[in-house]
């Protein structure tokens, strides 16, 4: 459960995020990565590198209001900053001791959806059930052109 709960958080977050629409959704997405590199600010596990690693996330972020690869690049770094302070004992939540462990499997599932455009979730969904593959979108799908008809 300690692996499979952030995985489900990250698709939760993804899923929620899936109501907001877009521009909203890539400039909100930008604050939470924002927010999120500064989440150990307060443990200050690694001293001066927390406010180095915060200036670095800040920059990510106000690049990603115009672009989801930024915000997916944030949540990488993030990832990268919770493997740091699970490996040293300094957890996100100090009082809960794999909570940076946890934090490091959620935000990789968060990354990958924005470093896809931070699809809505939902309209995918909603377009898979709605509409079957037709015979030329196989074909097109395997690269091959579908015959012409006439």
């Amino acid at each position: 459960m300690q692996y499979i709960a952030p995985i489900a958080i990250g698709f939760l977050y993804a899923l929620l995020m899936s109501f907001v629409r877009e521009p909203h959704r890539r400039r909100l997405n930008a604050m939470m990565v924002a927010g999120a590199g500064a989440a150990y600010l307060s443990g200050g596990g690694l001293g001066g590198w927390e406010f180095a690693f915060t200036a670095l996330v800040t920059y990510v972020a106000f690049r990603g209001l115009e672009s989801w690869t930024w915000i997916g690049i944030g949540w990488l770094l993030h990832t990268a900053w919770d493997v740091v302070h699970h490996l040293r004992g300094e957890p996100i939540i100090p009082f809960a001791h794999t909570s940076s462990l946890g934090c490091a499997i959620c935000d990789p599932v968060i990354a990958l959806w924005c470093l896809r455009g931070g699809p809505s979730l939902l309209a995918l969904a909603r377009n898979r059930r709605g509409r079957r593959p037709s015979e030329s979108d196989a074909d097109v799908s395997r690269g091959t052109p579908s015959p012409t008809r006439g």
